[in-house]
C-alpha cells in the first residue's frame, strides 16, 4: 500500500483521532460497553437477540460513514500491492491474534489505554511490536515489498 503524502496532513489525522475518542466515549456512556470492533463483530457470530441491533448499527456505521465522507471530500487513491492470498492470510492471523489477545487495537489501544488499563497497554505494545517485526521480516528478510 502506498500513502499519498501530498494529501496527508497532521491536522486531519488529529481530527480523526479526536472523533474516534469522542465516539468511543459516547459509546461507553450510552451502552456501558467498550467499542472494541473485534468483540462487536464476534458478538454477531453468537448472537444474543437484544444485542444484535446495536451491533449491526455499529458495523453499518463503520461502512457507511467513510462512504459518505468520500462522497464530499477528495480521498487519495488507494493501491494495495499484496495478493488476495496474502490479504486473506493476514486477515486470518489478525483474527486469531484478537482472540488470543482478548481484543483488538480499538478495544485495547483506544478504549483500554484511555482507561489506564495495564492489560491494554501490554496488549497494544505487543500489537505494535508484532507489526514492526512482521514488516521487518517480510520486507528485509524475505525481500517482499518495497
Amino acid at each position: 500500500m502506498n500513502i499519498d503524502w501530498t494529501a496527508f496532513t497532521p491536522w486531519t489525522a488529529l481530527a480523526g483521532g479526536i472523533l474516534i475518542g469522542i465516539a468511543a466515549a459516547i459509546f461507553v456512556l450510552v451502552n456501558g460497553r467498550i467499542a472494541g470492533v473485534s468483540g462487536i463483530i464476534g458478538g454477531l457470530l453468537r448472537p444474543s437477540l437484544p444485542d444484535v441491533g446495536w451491533r449491526l448499527a455499529f458495523i453499518a456505521g463503520l461502512i457507511i460513514a467513510p462512504s459518505l465522507y468520500g462522497a464530499f471530500v477528495y480521498l487519495p487513491t488507494l493501491k494495495i500491492d499484496p495478493s488476495d492470498a496474502t490479504l486473506i492470510a493476514a486477515g486470518l492471523l489478525v483474527g486469531i491474534g484478537t482472540r488470543y489477545g482478548g481484543g483488538c487495537t480499538s478495544g485495547h489501544g483506544v478504549c483500554g489505554i484511555s482507561r489506564l488499563s495495564p492489560r491494554a497497554l501490554v496488549a497494544t505494545v505487543a500489537f505494535i511490536a508484532t507489526g514492526m517485526a512482521t514488516v521487518y521480516v517480510v520486507r528485509h528478510l524475505l525481500g517482499a515489498g518495497a
